[in-house]
């Protein structure tokens, strides 16, 4: 098939975005491998079998083994249009609810968007529970830190990220981002009682920047490090001055904003 031949054959196609939910702690990321179950590969082949066609399901972003979704955004093509929209969201709901995946939305869309290509912003939410006793109804949902964190540390630490830097101290040796030059427009921390959530809102993130961001404001919050140790290591930009990541579990990707 020829590149025109490919063009028209898009162009007669239908697209639809869907909106996901899912708990990442039994998953090896959202993107296919080779080996172990994926969010991405388990959602395609179950909208592959419905539809009785091979669909491709491209994501906003990946997300890490462990990493969670309250909202996140796919699209994917299709030959035939989806008459009932309803029903077919109950009818992947049905086979992916068991997995810890829950479809919250479909929405036909035109040719022209993209679910990652399109983004203006991206919002994370990290969760760190900050208390004695390890919990049980939110296991493997949150950062469980037991000696209690300095939060108005952190809040000072949180004000240094926002803008645009270059963020080569949080990215990942694998990272394979163009440039270390990212824009924070948000860094917020808020608490309730023994709960802390912190709210990163960016257009795009480095590899496990987040993560590495958070483990930082964490060493401010335990005062191993002074507000100046912790604007020196991020301008140092030296991967190897970074405090340790903070785990997957208490990761979120909030939402997707177009």
């Amino acid at each position: 098939m020829d590149l025109k031949s490919e063009k028209v054959q898009l162009y007669l196609m239908f697209r639809y975005q869907i909106l996901i939910e899912y708990a990442g702690t039994n998953f090896r990321g959202w993107q296919v491998q080779k080996k172990g179950k994926t969010v991405q590969g388990l959602i395609q082949k179950k909208i592959s079998n419905l539809l009785k066609e091979k669909i491709i399901l491209l994501g906003s972003g990946r997300t890490d083994t462990g990493v969670h979704a309250i909202e996140q955004s796919a699209h994917f093509d299709c030959k035939n249009r989806i008459k009932c929209l309803d029903r077919f969201l109950k009818s992947m709901n049905y086979f992916l609810n068991r997995d810890g995946i829950a479809i919250l939305k479909i929405i036909k869309r035109n040719k022209n968007f993209h679910a990652r290509f399109s983004a203006k912003m991206r919002i994370y939410k990290y969760i760190i529970i900050n208390r004695l006793s390890g919990p049980v109804l939110e296991k493997n949902r949150g950062w469980h830190i037991m000696k209690e964190l300095d939060l108005d540390a952190m809040k000072k630490g949180a004000k240094k990220l926002v803008g645009t830097k270059d963020f080569s101290t949080f990215r990942a040796s694998s990272c394979r981002a163009k440039s270390p030059i990212k824009t924070m427009k948000l860094v917020k921390i808020k608490s309730f009682k023994n709960k802390i959530e912190i709210e990163f809102r960016s257009q795009s993130f480095l590899q496990k920047q987040v993560r590495s961001m958070v483990g930082c404001l964490k060493y401010l919050g335990e005062k191993k490090w002074s507000l100046k140790r912790f604007e020196d290591v991020m301008k140092s930009k030296n991967r190897d001055l970074c405090a340790p990541p903070a785990p997957p579990q208490g990761l979120y990707l909030a939402r997707i904003i177009y």
